[in-house]
């Protein structure tokens, strides 16, 4: 297998051709030779590849911290609107390229690593991937706060610095395992400690009424520590700030404790105070998991508004004088506070929520404390619900009064967060247009009702910057040659590609970039994970975080089908690819999902009689970096949740841009991305969510499907019976009890369609100019899909603020 060209030599032809920059080799030479020689190392014979690395990472940090000065002088210069945006996960990935392709410093930095001997491609891997985030959510945050500072938009990120992000995923025996991801240990050359903006938060403690007020005593008290971390903008000189926060014991111990044998409960209390920021999501299906959920939730919450009213406060750069103090104008300098997957118990006058989860266990949280915070929850839906609008909109409404509390009562009294969010926000949105139709008509149908104008559609969106010009370089250069370079900040632009589809060099450009990329991932998996595929081969992926509703249960069921029929040499396309995301710790089925892809995994892929024809594999410790080259080689993409269950999807997103046709069912965005492609370009099948809501009417029965389709029959009885688990027989019985008596997402009732629509997409495969004229349509409509256009809908329709994409000065430049 020869080794296809990297794309370091791929991103040289593209948006800053040639030598374009390499202008400031020498200097970057002179600053890497610093840093190593004064900053890392005394000998350089001695240096390491770690130490080369920091050394790089430190370079490029210097091109940004200029900007980044500047960006916040020019900030409280013009005193702008600023955007505020709480998510509790920021799934970062890698810092170093994505920085270096921003700053247009990329060919320069190639061209000095290489004069000084070194690879860049090894040192890039050094980097340890930010895993601050599960899956879509984080990485939808990450790509929003490219787009803010890409879009010129004085905006700043907020979260929890994890010590350990997403766990590393290992698999022994076929089962998940989990391992502690310290991405900490080699420290962060990205991210600056602020000690100076410190903020304590307060836990636990009592109200006592006294007749100046309320006060709240006896809390305990950890310190909010911010961490910055700089995010550029692509090539306008914008550097943003993501500021997450470390939990801190307020004191040491002092030598009084230590005397009277304190010492050990000392640093026990200090323990339990800064784990809030210790690990990613701790388990929350026992009663300390929760707690300490909530109190992450609570702790950035609280850090976060006191460092916005300090910012406030403080107009002028430089100074520390306060500056305002009538909070009345508030909401002129902070139009909206972004509010992404936390719990809340913010009432500003101006608050957004993104509702991102349909599914009710995800709106609610049990009152496992009750503290003041309960207690002003409480007189709130007092108000809202009968001194304010429902009692005098709908007098008499018992029912509705109920539906629309902020507390649910019965055996757990429980505060359900997403009403409460209602309550405060004067708009709410859904991500997807069929995400956002479904919270009107069913799951907030009331509100709706109530307040027509608060409810709002933004369709996520993803940035072409990391999940194009990055991760896909062939492609982004065939693009470029045809319609220029501008599509990289106005997506849009891809529709000029159609143009292009009967164009025989442009389909044939297309089709060779997309067999490199997979010949480049096969080459990875093989030096890897030592597992050896035919680049040739059609590669359908799926990349989902394990849940019931992304039904990747029924993928399996579609493998094993597919497996019988190449046993009985029915043939479609030779070789199937199989791609999976990490199981929650504390989900026991998600783990049994695995456990059944890896057993389905070792009985296909060790069969002589299907041979080649047959693959299934699963990578293990998933993360952004591995998705980089994932995606850019997929040439089937799964996106097959149960119609109605998925808010929108961005992996959807980013395999249409990298030219993956689409497989799915009409769910989340994939309803608007056939919109933008048109149907006839993806893959649809399945029910509809009317379908499902019949369905729901009428009841769902998993045994008529199971006794009506003999080859669903033969699928079921293999898992039931053993054949993927010789060795233990009953393994996979919870799985086969959950698909025939307990299924609320219906695998079977879309088994049939989604078999025969697997039989279109190995009949296409065989026709590669028709297959490869869909891909270019797809990627010609997926230019609605940029987190430039969702951040721009934000800005001017929720947060009343407008995106720019002038450059502000460089640091060596003029103002």
């Amino acid at each position: 297998m020869s080794k296809p060209l990297s794309d370091h030599d791929k991103r040289k032809q593209i948006s800053v051709r040639g030598l374009a920059g390499v202008e400031n080799v020498t200097d970057l030479k002179t600053n890497f030779n610093r840093h190593l020689h004064f900053t890392l190392v005394k000998d350089r014979n001695v240096a390491t590849r770690r130490d080369y690395y920091f050394a790089l990472a430190n370079t490029v940090r210097d091109h940004l911290v200029g900007r980044w000065i500047r960006t916040q002088q020019h900030y409280y210069e013009k005193d702008p609107k600023r955007v505020y945006y709480l998510s509790l996960e920021f799934y970062m990935g890698r810092t170093l390229q994505n920085t270096m392709v921003n700053l247009a410093l990329e060919n320069a930095c190639d061209e000095a690593v290489y004069q000084l001997g070194l690879d860049m491609e090894e040192l890039e891997d050094i980097e340890e991937d930010a895993g601050l985030g599960n899956g879509g959510l984080g990485r939808l945050a990450a790509c929003f706060l490219d787009s803010m500072a890409s879009l010129g938009l004085a905006a700043y990120g907020y979260g929890i610095r994890y010590e350990f992000g997403i766990f590393n995923q290992k698999i022994v025996n076929g089962w998940q395992v989990e391992e502690a991801d310290d991405w900490l240990r080699y420290g962060n050359p990205w991210e600056k400690a602020r000690p100076e903006y410190m903020r304590p938060v307060h836990f636990y403690g009592r109200t006592e009424h006294h007749p100046d007020g309320v006060k709240w005593v006896d809390t305990q008290v950890v310190l909010a520590l911010p961490y910055d971390t700089p995010v550029p903008g692509y090539r306008n000189n914008v550097v943003n700030t993501m500021r997450l926060w470390s939990a801190k014991a307020p004191c040491e111990f002092n030598l009084k404790d230590f005397n009277v044998g304190g010492y050990i409960q000392a640093v026990l209390d200090r323990n339990l105070a800064e784990n809030i920021s210790r690990v990613l999501y701790p388990n929350d299906n026992f009663f300390e998991g929760k707690e300490l959920r909530l109190k992450q939730e609570y702790f950035v919450v609280a850090a976060t508004l006191q460092d916005i009213i300090r910012r406030f406060k403080v107009s002028k750069f430089g100074s520390r004088e306060i500056a305002r103090t009538d909070f009345n104008k508030l909401p002129e300098k902070v139009p909206d506070i972004d509010i992404f997957r936390c719990f809340e118990e913010i009432q500003l006058s101006e608050l957004i929520i993104l509702s991102h989860v349909c599914l009710f266990s995800a709106l609610r949280w049990p009152s496992i404390c009750e503290t003041n915070m309960y207690a002003v929850i409480y007189i709130l839906s007092f108000l809202y619900l009968a001194v304010q609008r429902v009692a005098s909109l709908f007098p008499g409404d018992t029912d509705r009064m109920r539906r629309m509390s902020l507390i649910e009562e019965g055996g757990i009294k429980r505060v359900n967060m997403a009403h409460l969010c209602i309550v405060g926000a004067h708009a709410v949105n859904g991500v997807a247009r069929i995400h956002s139709d479904i919270l009107k008509a069913t799951v907030f149908k009331d509100f709706y009702e109530m307040d027509p104008h608060k409810f709002q559609n933004k369709t996520n969106g993803i940035t072409p910057r990391r999940w194009l010009v990055m991760c896909n370089p062939g492609l982004a250069e065939v693009i470029a040659e045809r319609i220029g370079e501008d599509f990289i900040r106005d997506l849009d632009q891809l529709k000029k590609l159609l143009k292009f589809v009967n164009d025989e060099a442009f389909i044939r450009d297309v089709a060779k970039v997309k067999q490199e990329n997979k010949l480049k991932f096969a080459t990875h998996l093989e030096e890897h994970y030592k597992v050896k595929i035919n680049p040739n081969s059609m590669f359908d992926i799926q990349v989902k975080r394990i849940h019931e509703y992304k039904r990747q249960l029924l993928n399996c069921l579609h493998i094993i089908t597919f497996y019988n029929r190449e046993y009985l040499s029915v043939q479609f396309v030779t070789d199937f690819m199989l791609l999976l995301l990490q199981a929650a710790p504390g989900y026991h089925t998600a783990k049994m999902i695995i456990r059944l892809i890896t057993a389905i995994g070792e009985v296909v892929n060790n069969d002589p009689v299907v041979g080649d024809r047959l693959k299934v594999i699963f990578l293990e410790n998933y993360r952004v970096t591995l998705a980089e080259k994932a995606v850019p080689a997929a040439d089937l993409s799964e996106q097959i949740s149960t119609a109605g269950t998925e808010a929108s999807g961005t992996g959807n997103m980013k395999f249409m841009l990298n030219g993956a046709l689409t497989i799915g069912t009409m769910d989340g965005a994939n309803v608007e991305m056939a919109e933008e492609a048109g149907e006839d370009n993806i893959f649809i099948f399945g029910m509809r969510v009317e379908d499902v809501e019949a369905m729901d009417k009428k009841g769902y029965n998993a045994s008529e499907y199971y006794n009506r389709i003999p080859e669903l029959k033969q699928a079921i009885d293999q898992i039931a019976g053993g054949f993927f688990s010789p060795k233990q027989p009953d393994l996979f019985k919870d799985i086969v009890n959950l698909l025939m008596h307990h299924d609320r997402f219906k695998v079977f009732a879309d088994y049939e369609d989604y078999i025969k629509c697997q039989e279109k997409v190995s009949a296409l495969y065989k026709k590669p100019k028709e297959w490869v004229k869909k891909v270019i349509y797809n990627i010609a409509g997926s230019g609605k899909f940029s987190s430039d256009r969702t951040i721009s809908q934000y800005a001017r329709e929720i947060w009343g603020v407008e995106p720019s994409l002038e450059k502000i000065a460089a640091p060596d430049d003029p103002k």
